[in-house]
């Protein structure tokens, strides 16, 4: 089942019809999902998602270092984590590092793709550590097959400790180890405040929030969605 109508088009209605009816937006959007043919909204922007997520996995290959962009609230840390879910259930392996969540977050959020953690098994890993850094996870992916799926949650975070080399040793160590191993490694990262979706549906490489210098030309890939969709984008040499 697939939207006739793109999602920001059904927002946009759903917008209208709770003004014009005087309801709860929930249930305009709700309404809106059912013209498509899903029972309820919740339904609807989770295929989506999933859609993205197919679109994304079916692009990535062994070496890339991958550069995963979009708003809060838009479903990143849930991309990735289906993307490990996926990748587990095609026979590789994974691990999430996150310095945004506990262990109880990403089971919390992992339960929401309706993904049990146990049922990944020893080929899923999970780390939250407070060590995390770039230098932490090359040593804890040493060994790991090619063509395993390593996704950190997120890049920003990887710049806030002092004790850390800079962000662009970081990146450039994380994109050495994916092209030494034939790792897939995503890096989640925010967007800057200063982007306006009315003007650009998805954003751009322009729109990542850096905090400090990078050379985004280290990433192999970008994948960038917002309410226009999304996009996914080899980066020039």
């Amino acid at each position: 089942m697939n939207c006739t109508l793109p999602i920001p088009v059904l927002k946009s209605r759903a917008k209208a019809l709770a003004k014009r009816d005087r309801i709860p937006l929930s249930r305009a959007l709700d309404q809106m999902a059912r013209t498509q043919g899903f029972s309820a909204w919740s339904l609807l922007a989770a295929q989506e998602a999933q859609s993205r997520q197919n679109q994304l996995l079916s692009c990535l290959a062994p070496g890339d270092l991958v550069l995963l962009g979009a708003r809060p609230g838009k479903g990143k840390t849930l991309m990735g984590l289906q993307l490990i879910a996926d990748a587990v259930a095609d026979g590789g392996r994974g691990v999430f590092f996150s310095l945004e969540y506990t262990q109880a977050d990403v089971v919390a959020r992992l339960r929401q793709l309706d993904v049990d953690p146990q049922a990944l098994g020893a080929v899923f890993g999970l780390d939250v550590s407070d060590d995390i850094s770039a230098d932490y996870v090359v040593a804890q992916v040493a060994g790991m097959p090619s063509g395993s799926l390593v996704v950190i949650d997120y890049l920003q975070l990887l710049d806030q400790r002092r004790d850390h080399p800079d962000l662009a040793h970081q990146v450039t160590a994380l994109r050495n180890c994916a092209q030494r191993q034939g790792l897939i490694i995503v890096l989640i990262s925010q967007i800057s405040r200063n982007y306006d979706p009315s003007v650009r549906p998805i954003p751009e490489l322009s729109d990542v929030r850096l905090p400090n210098p990078l050379d985004l030309n280290l990433f192999s890939k970008t994948c960038f969605f917002g309410d226009g969709g999304v996009r996914i984008t080899p980066v020039a040499a």
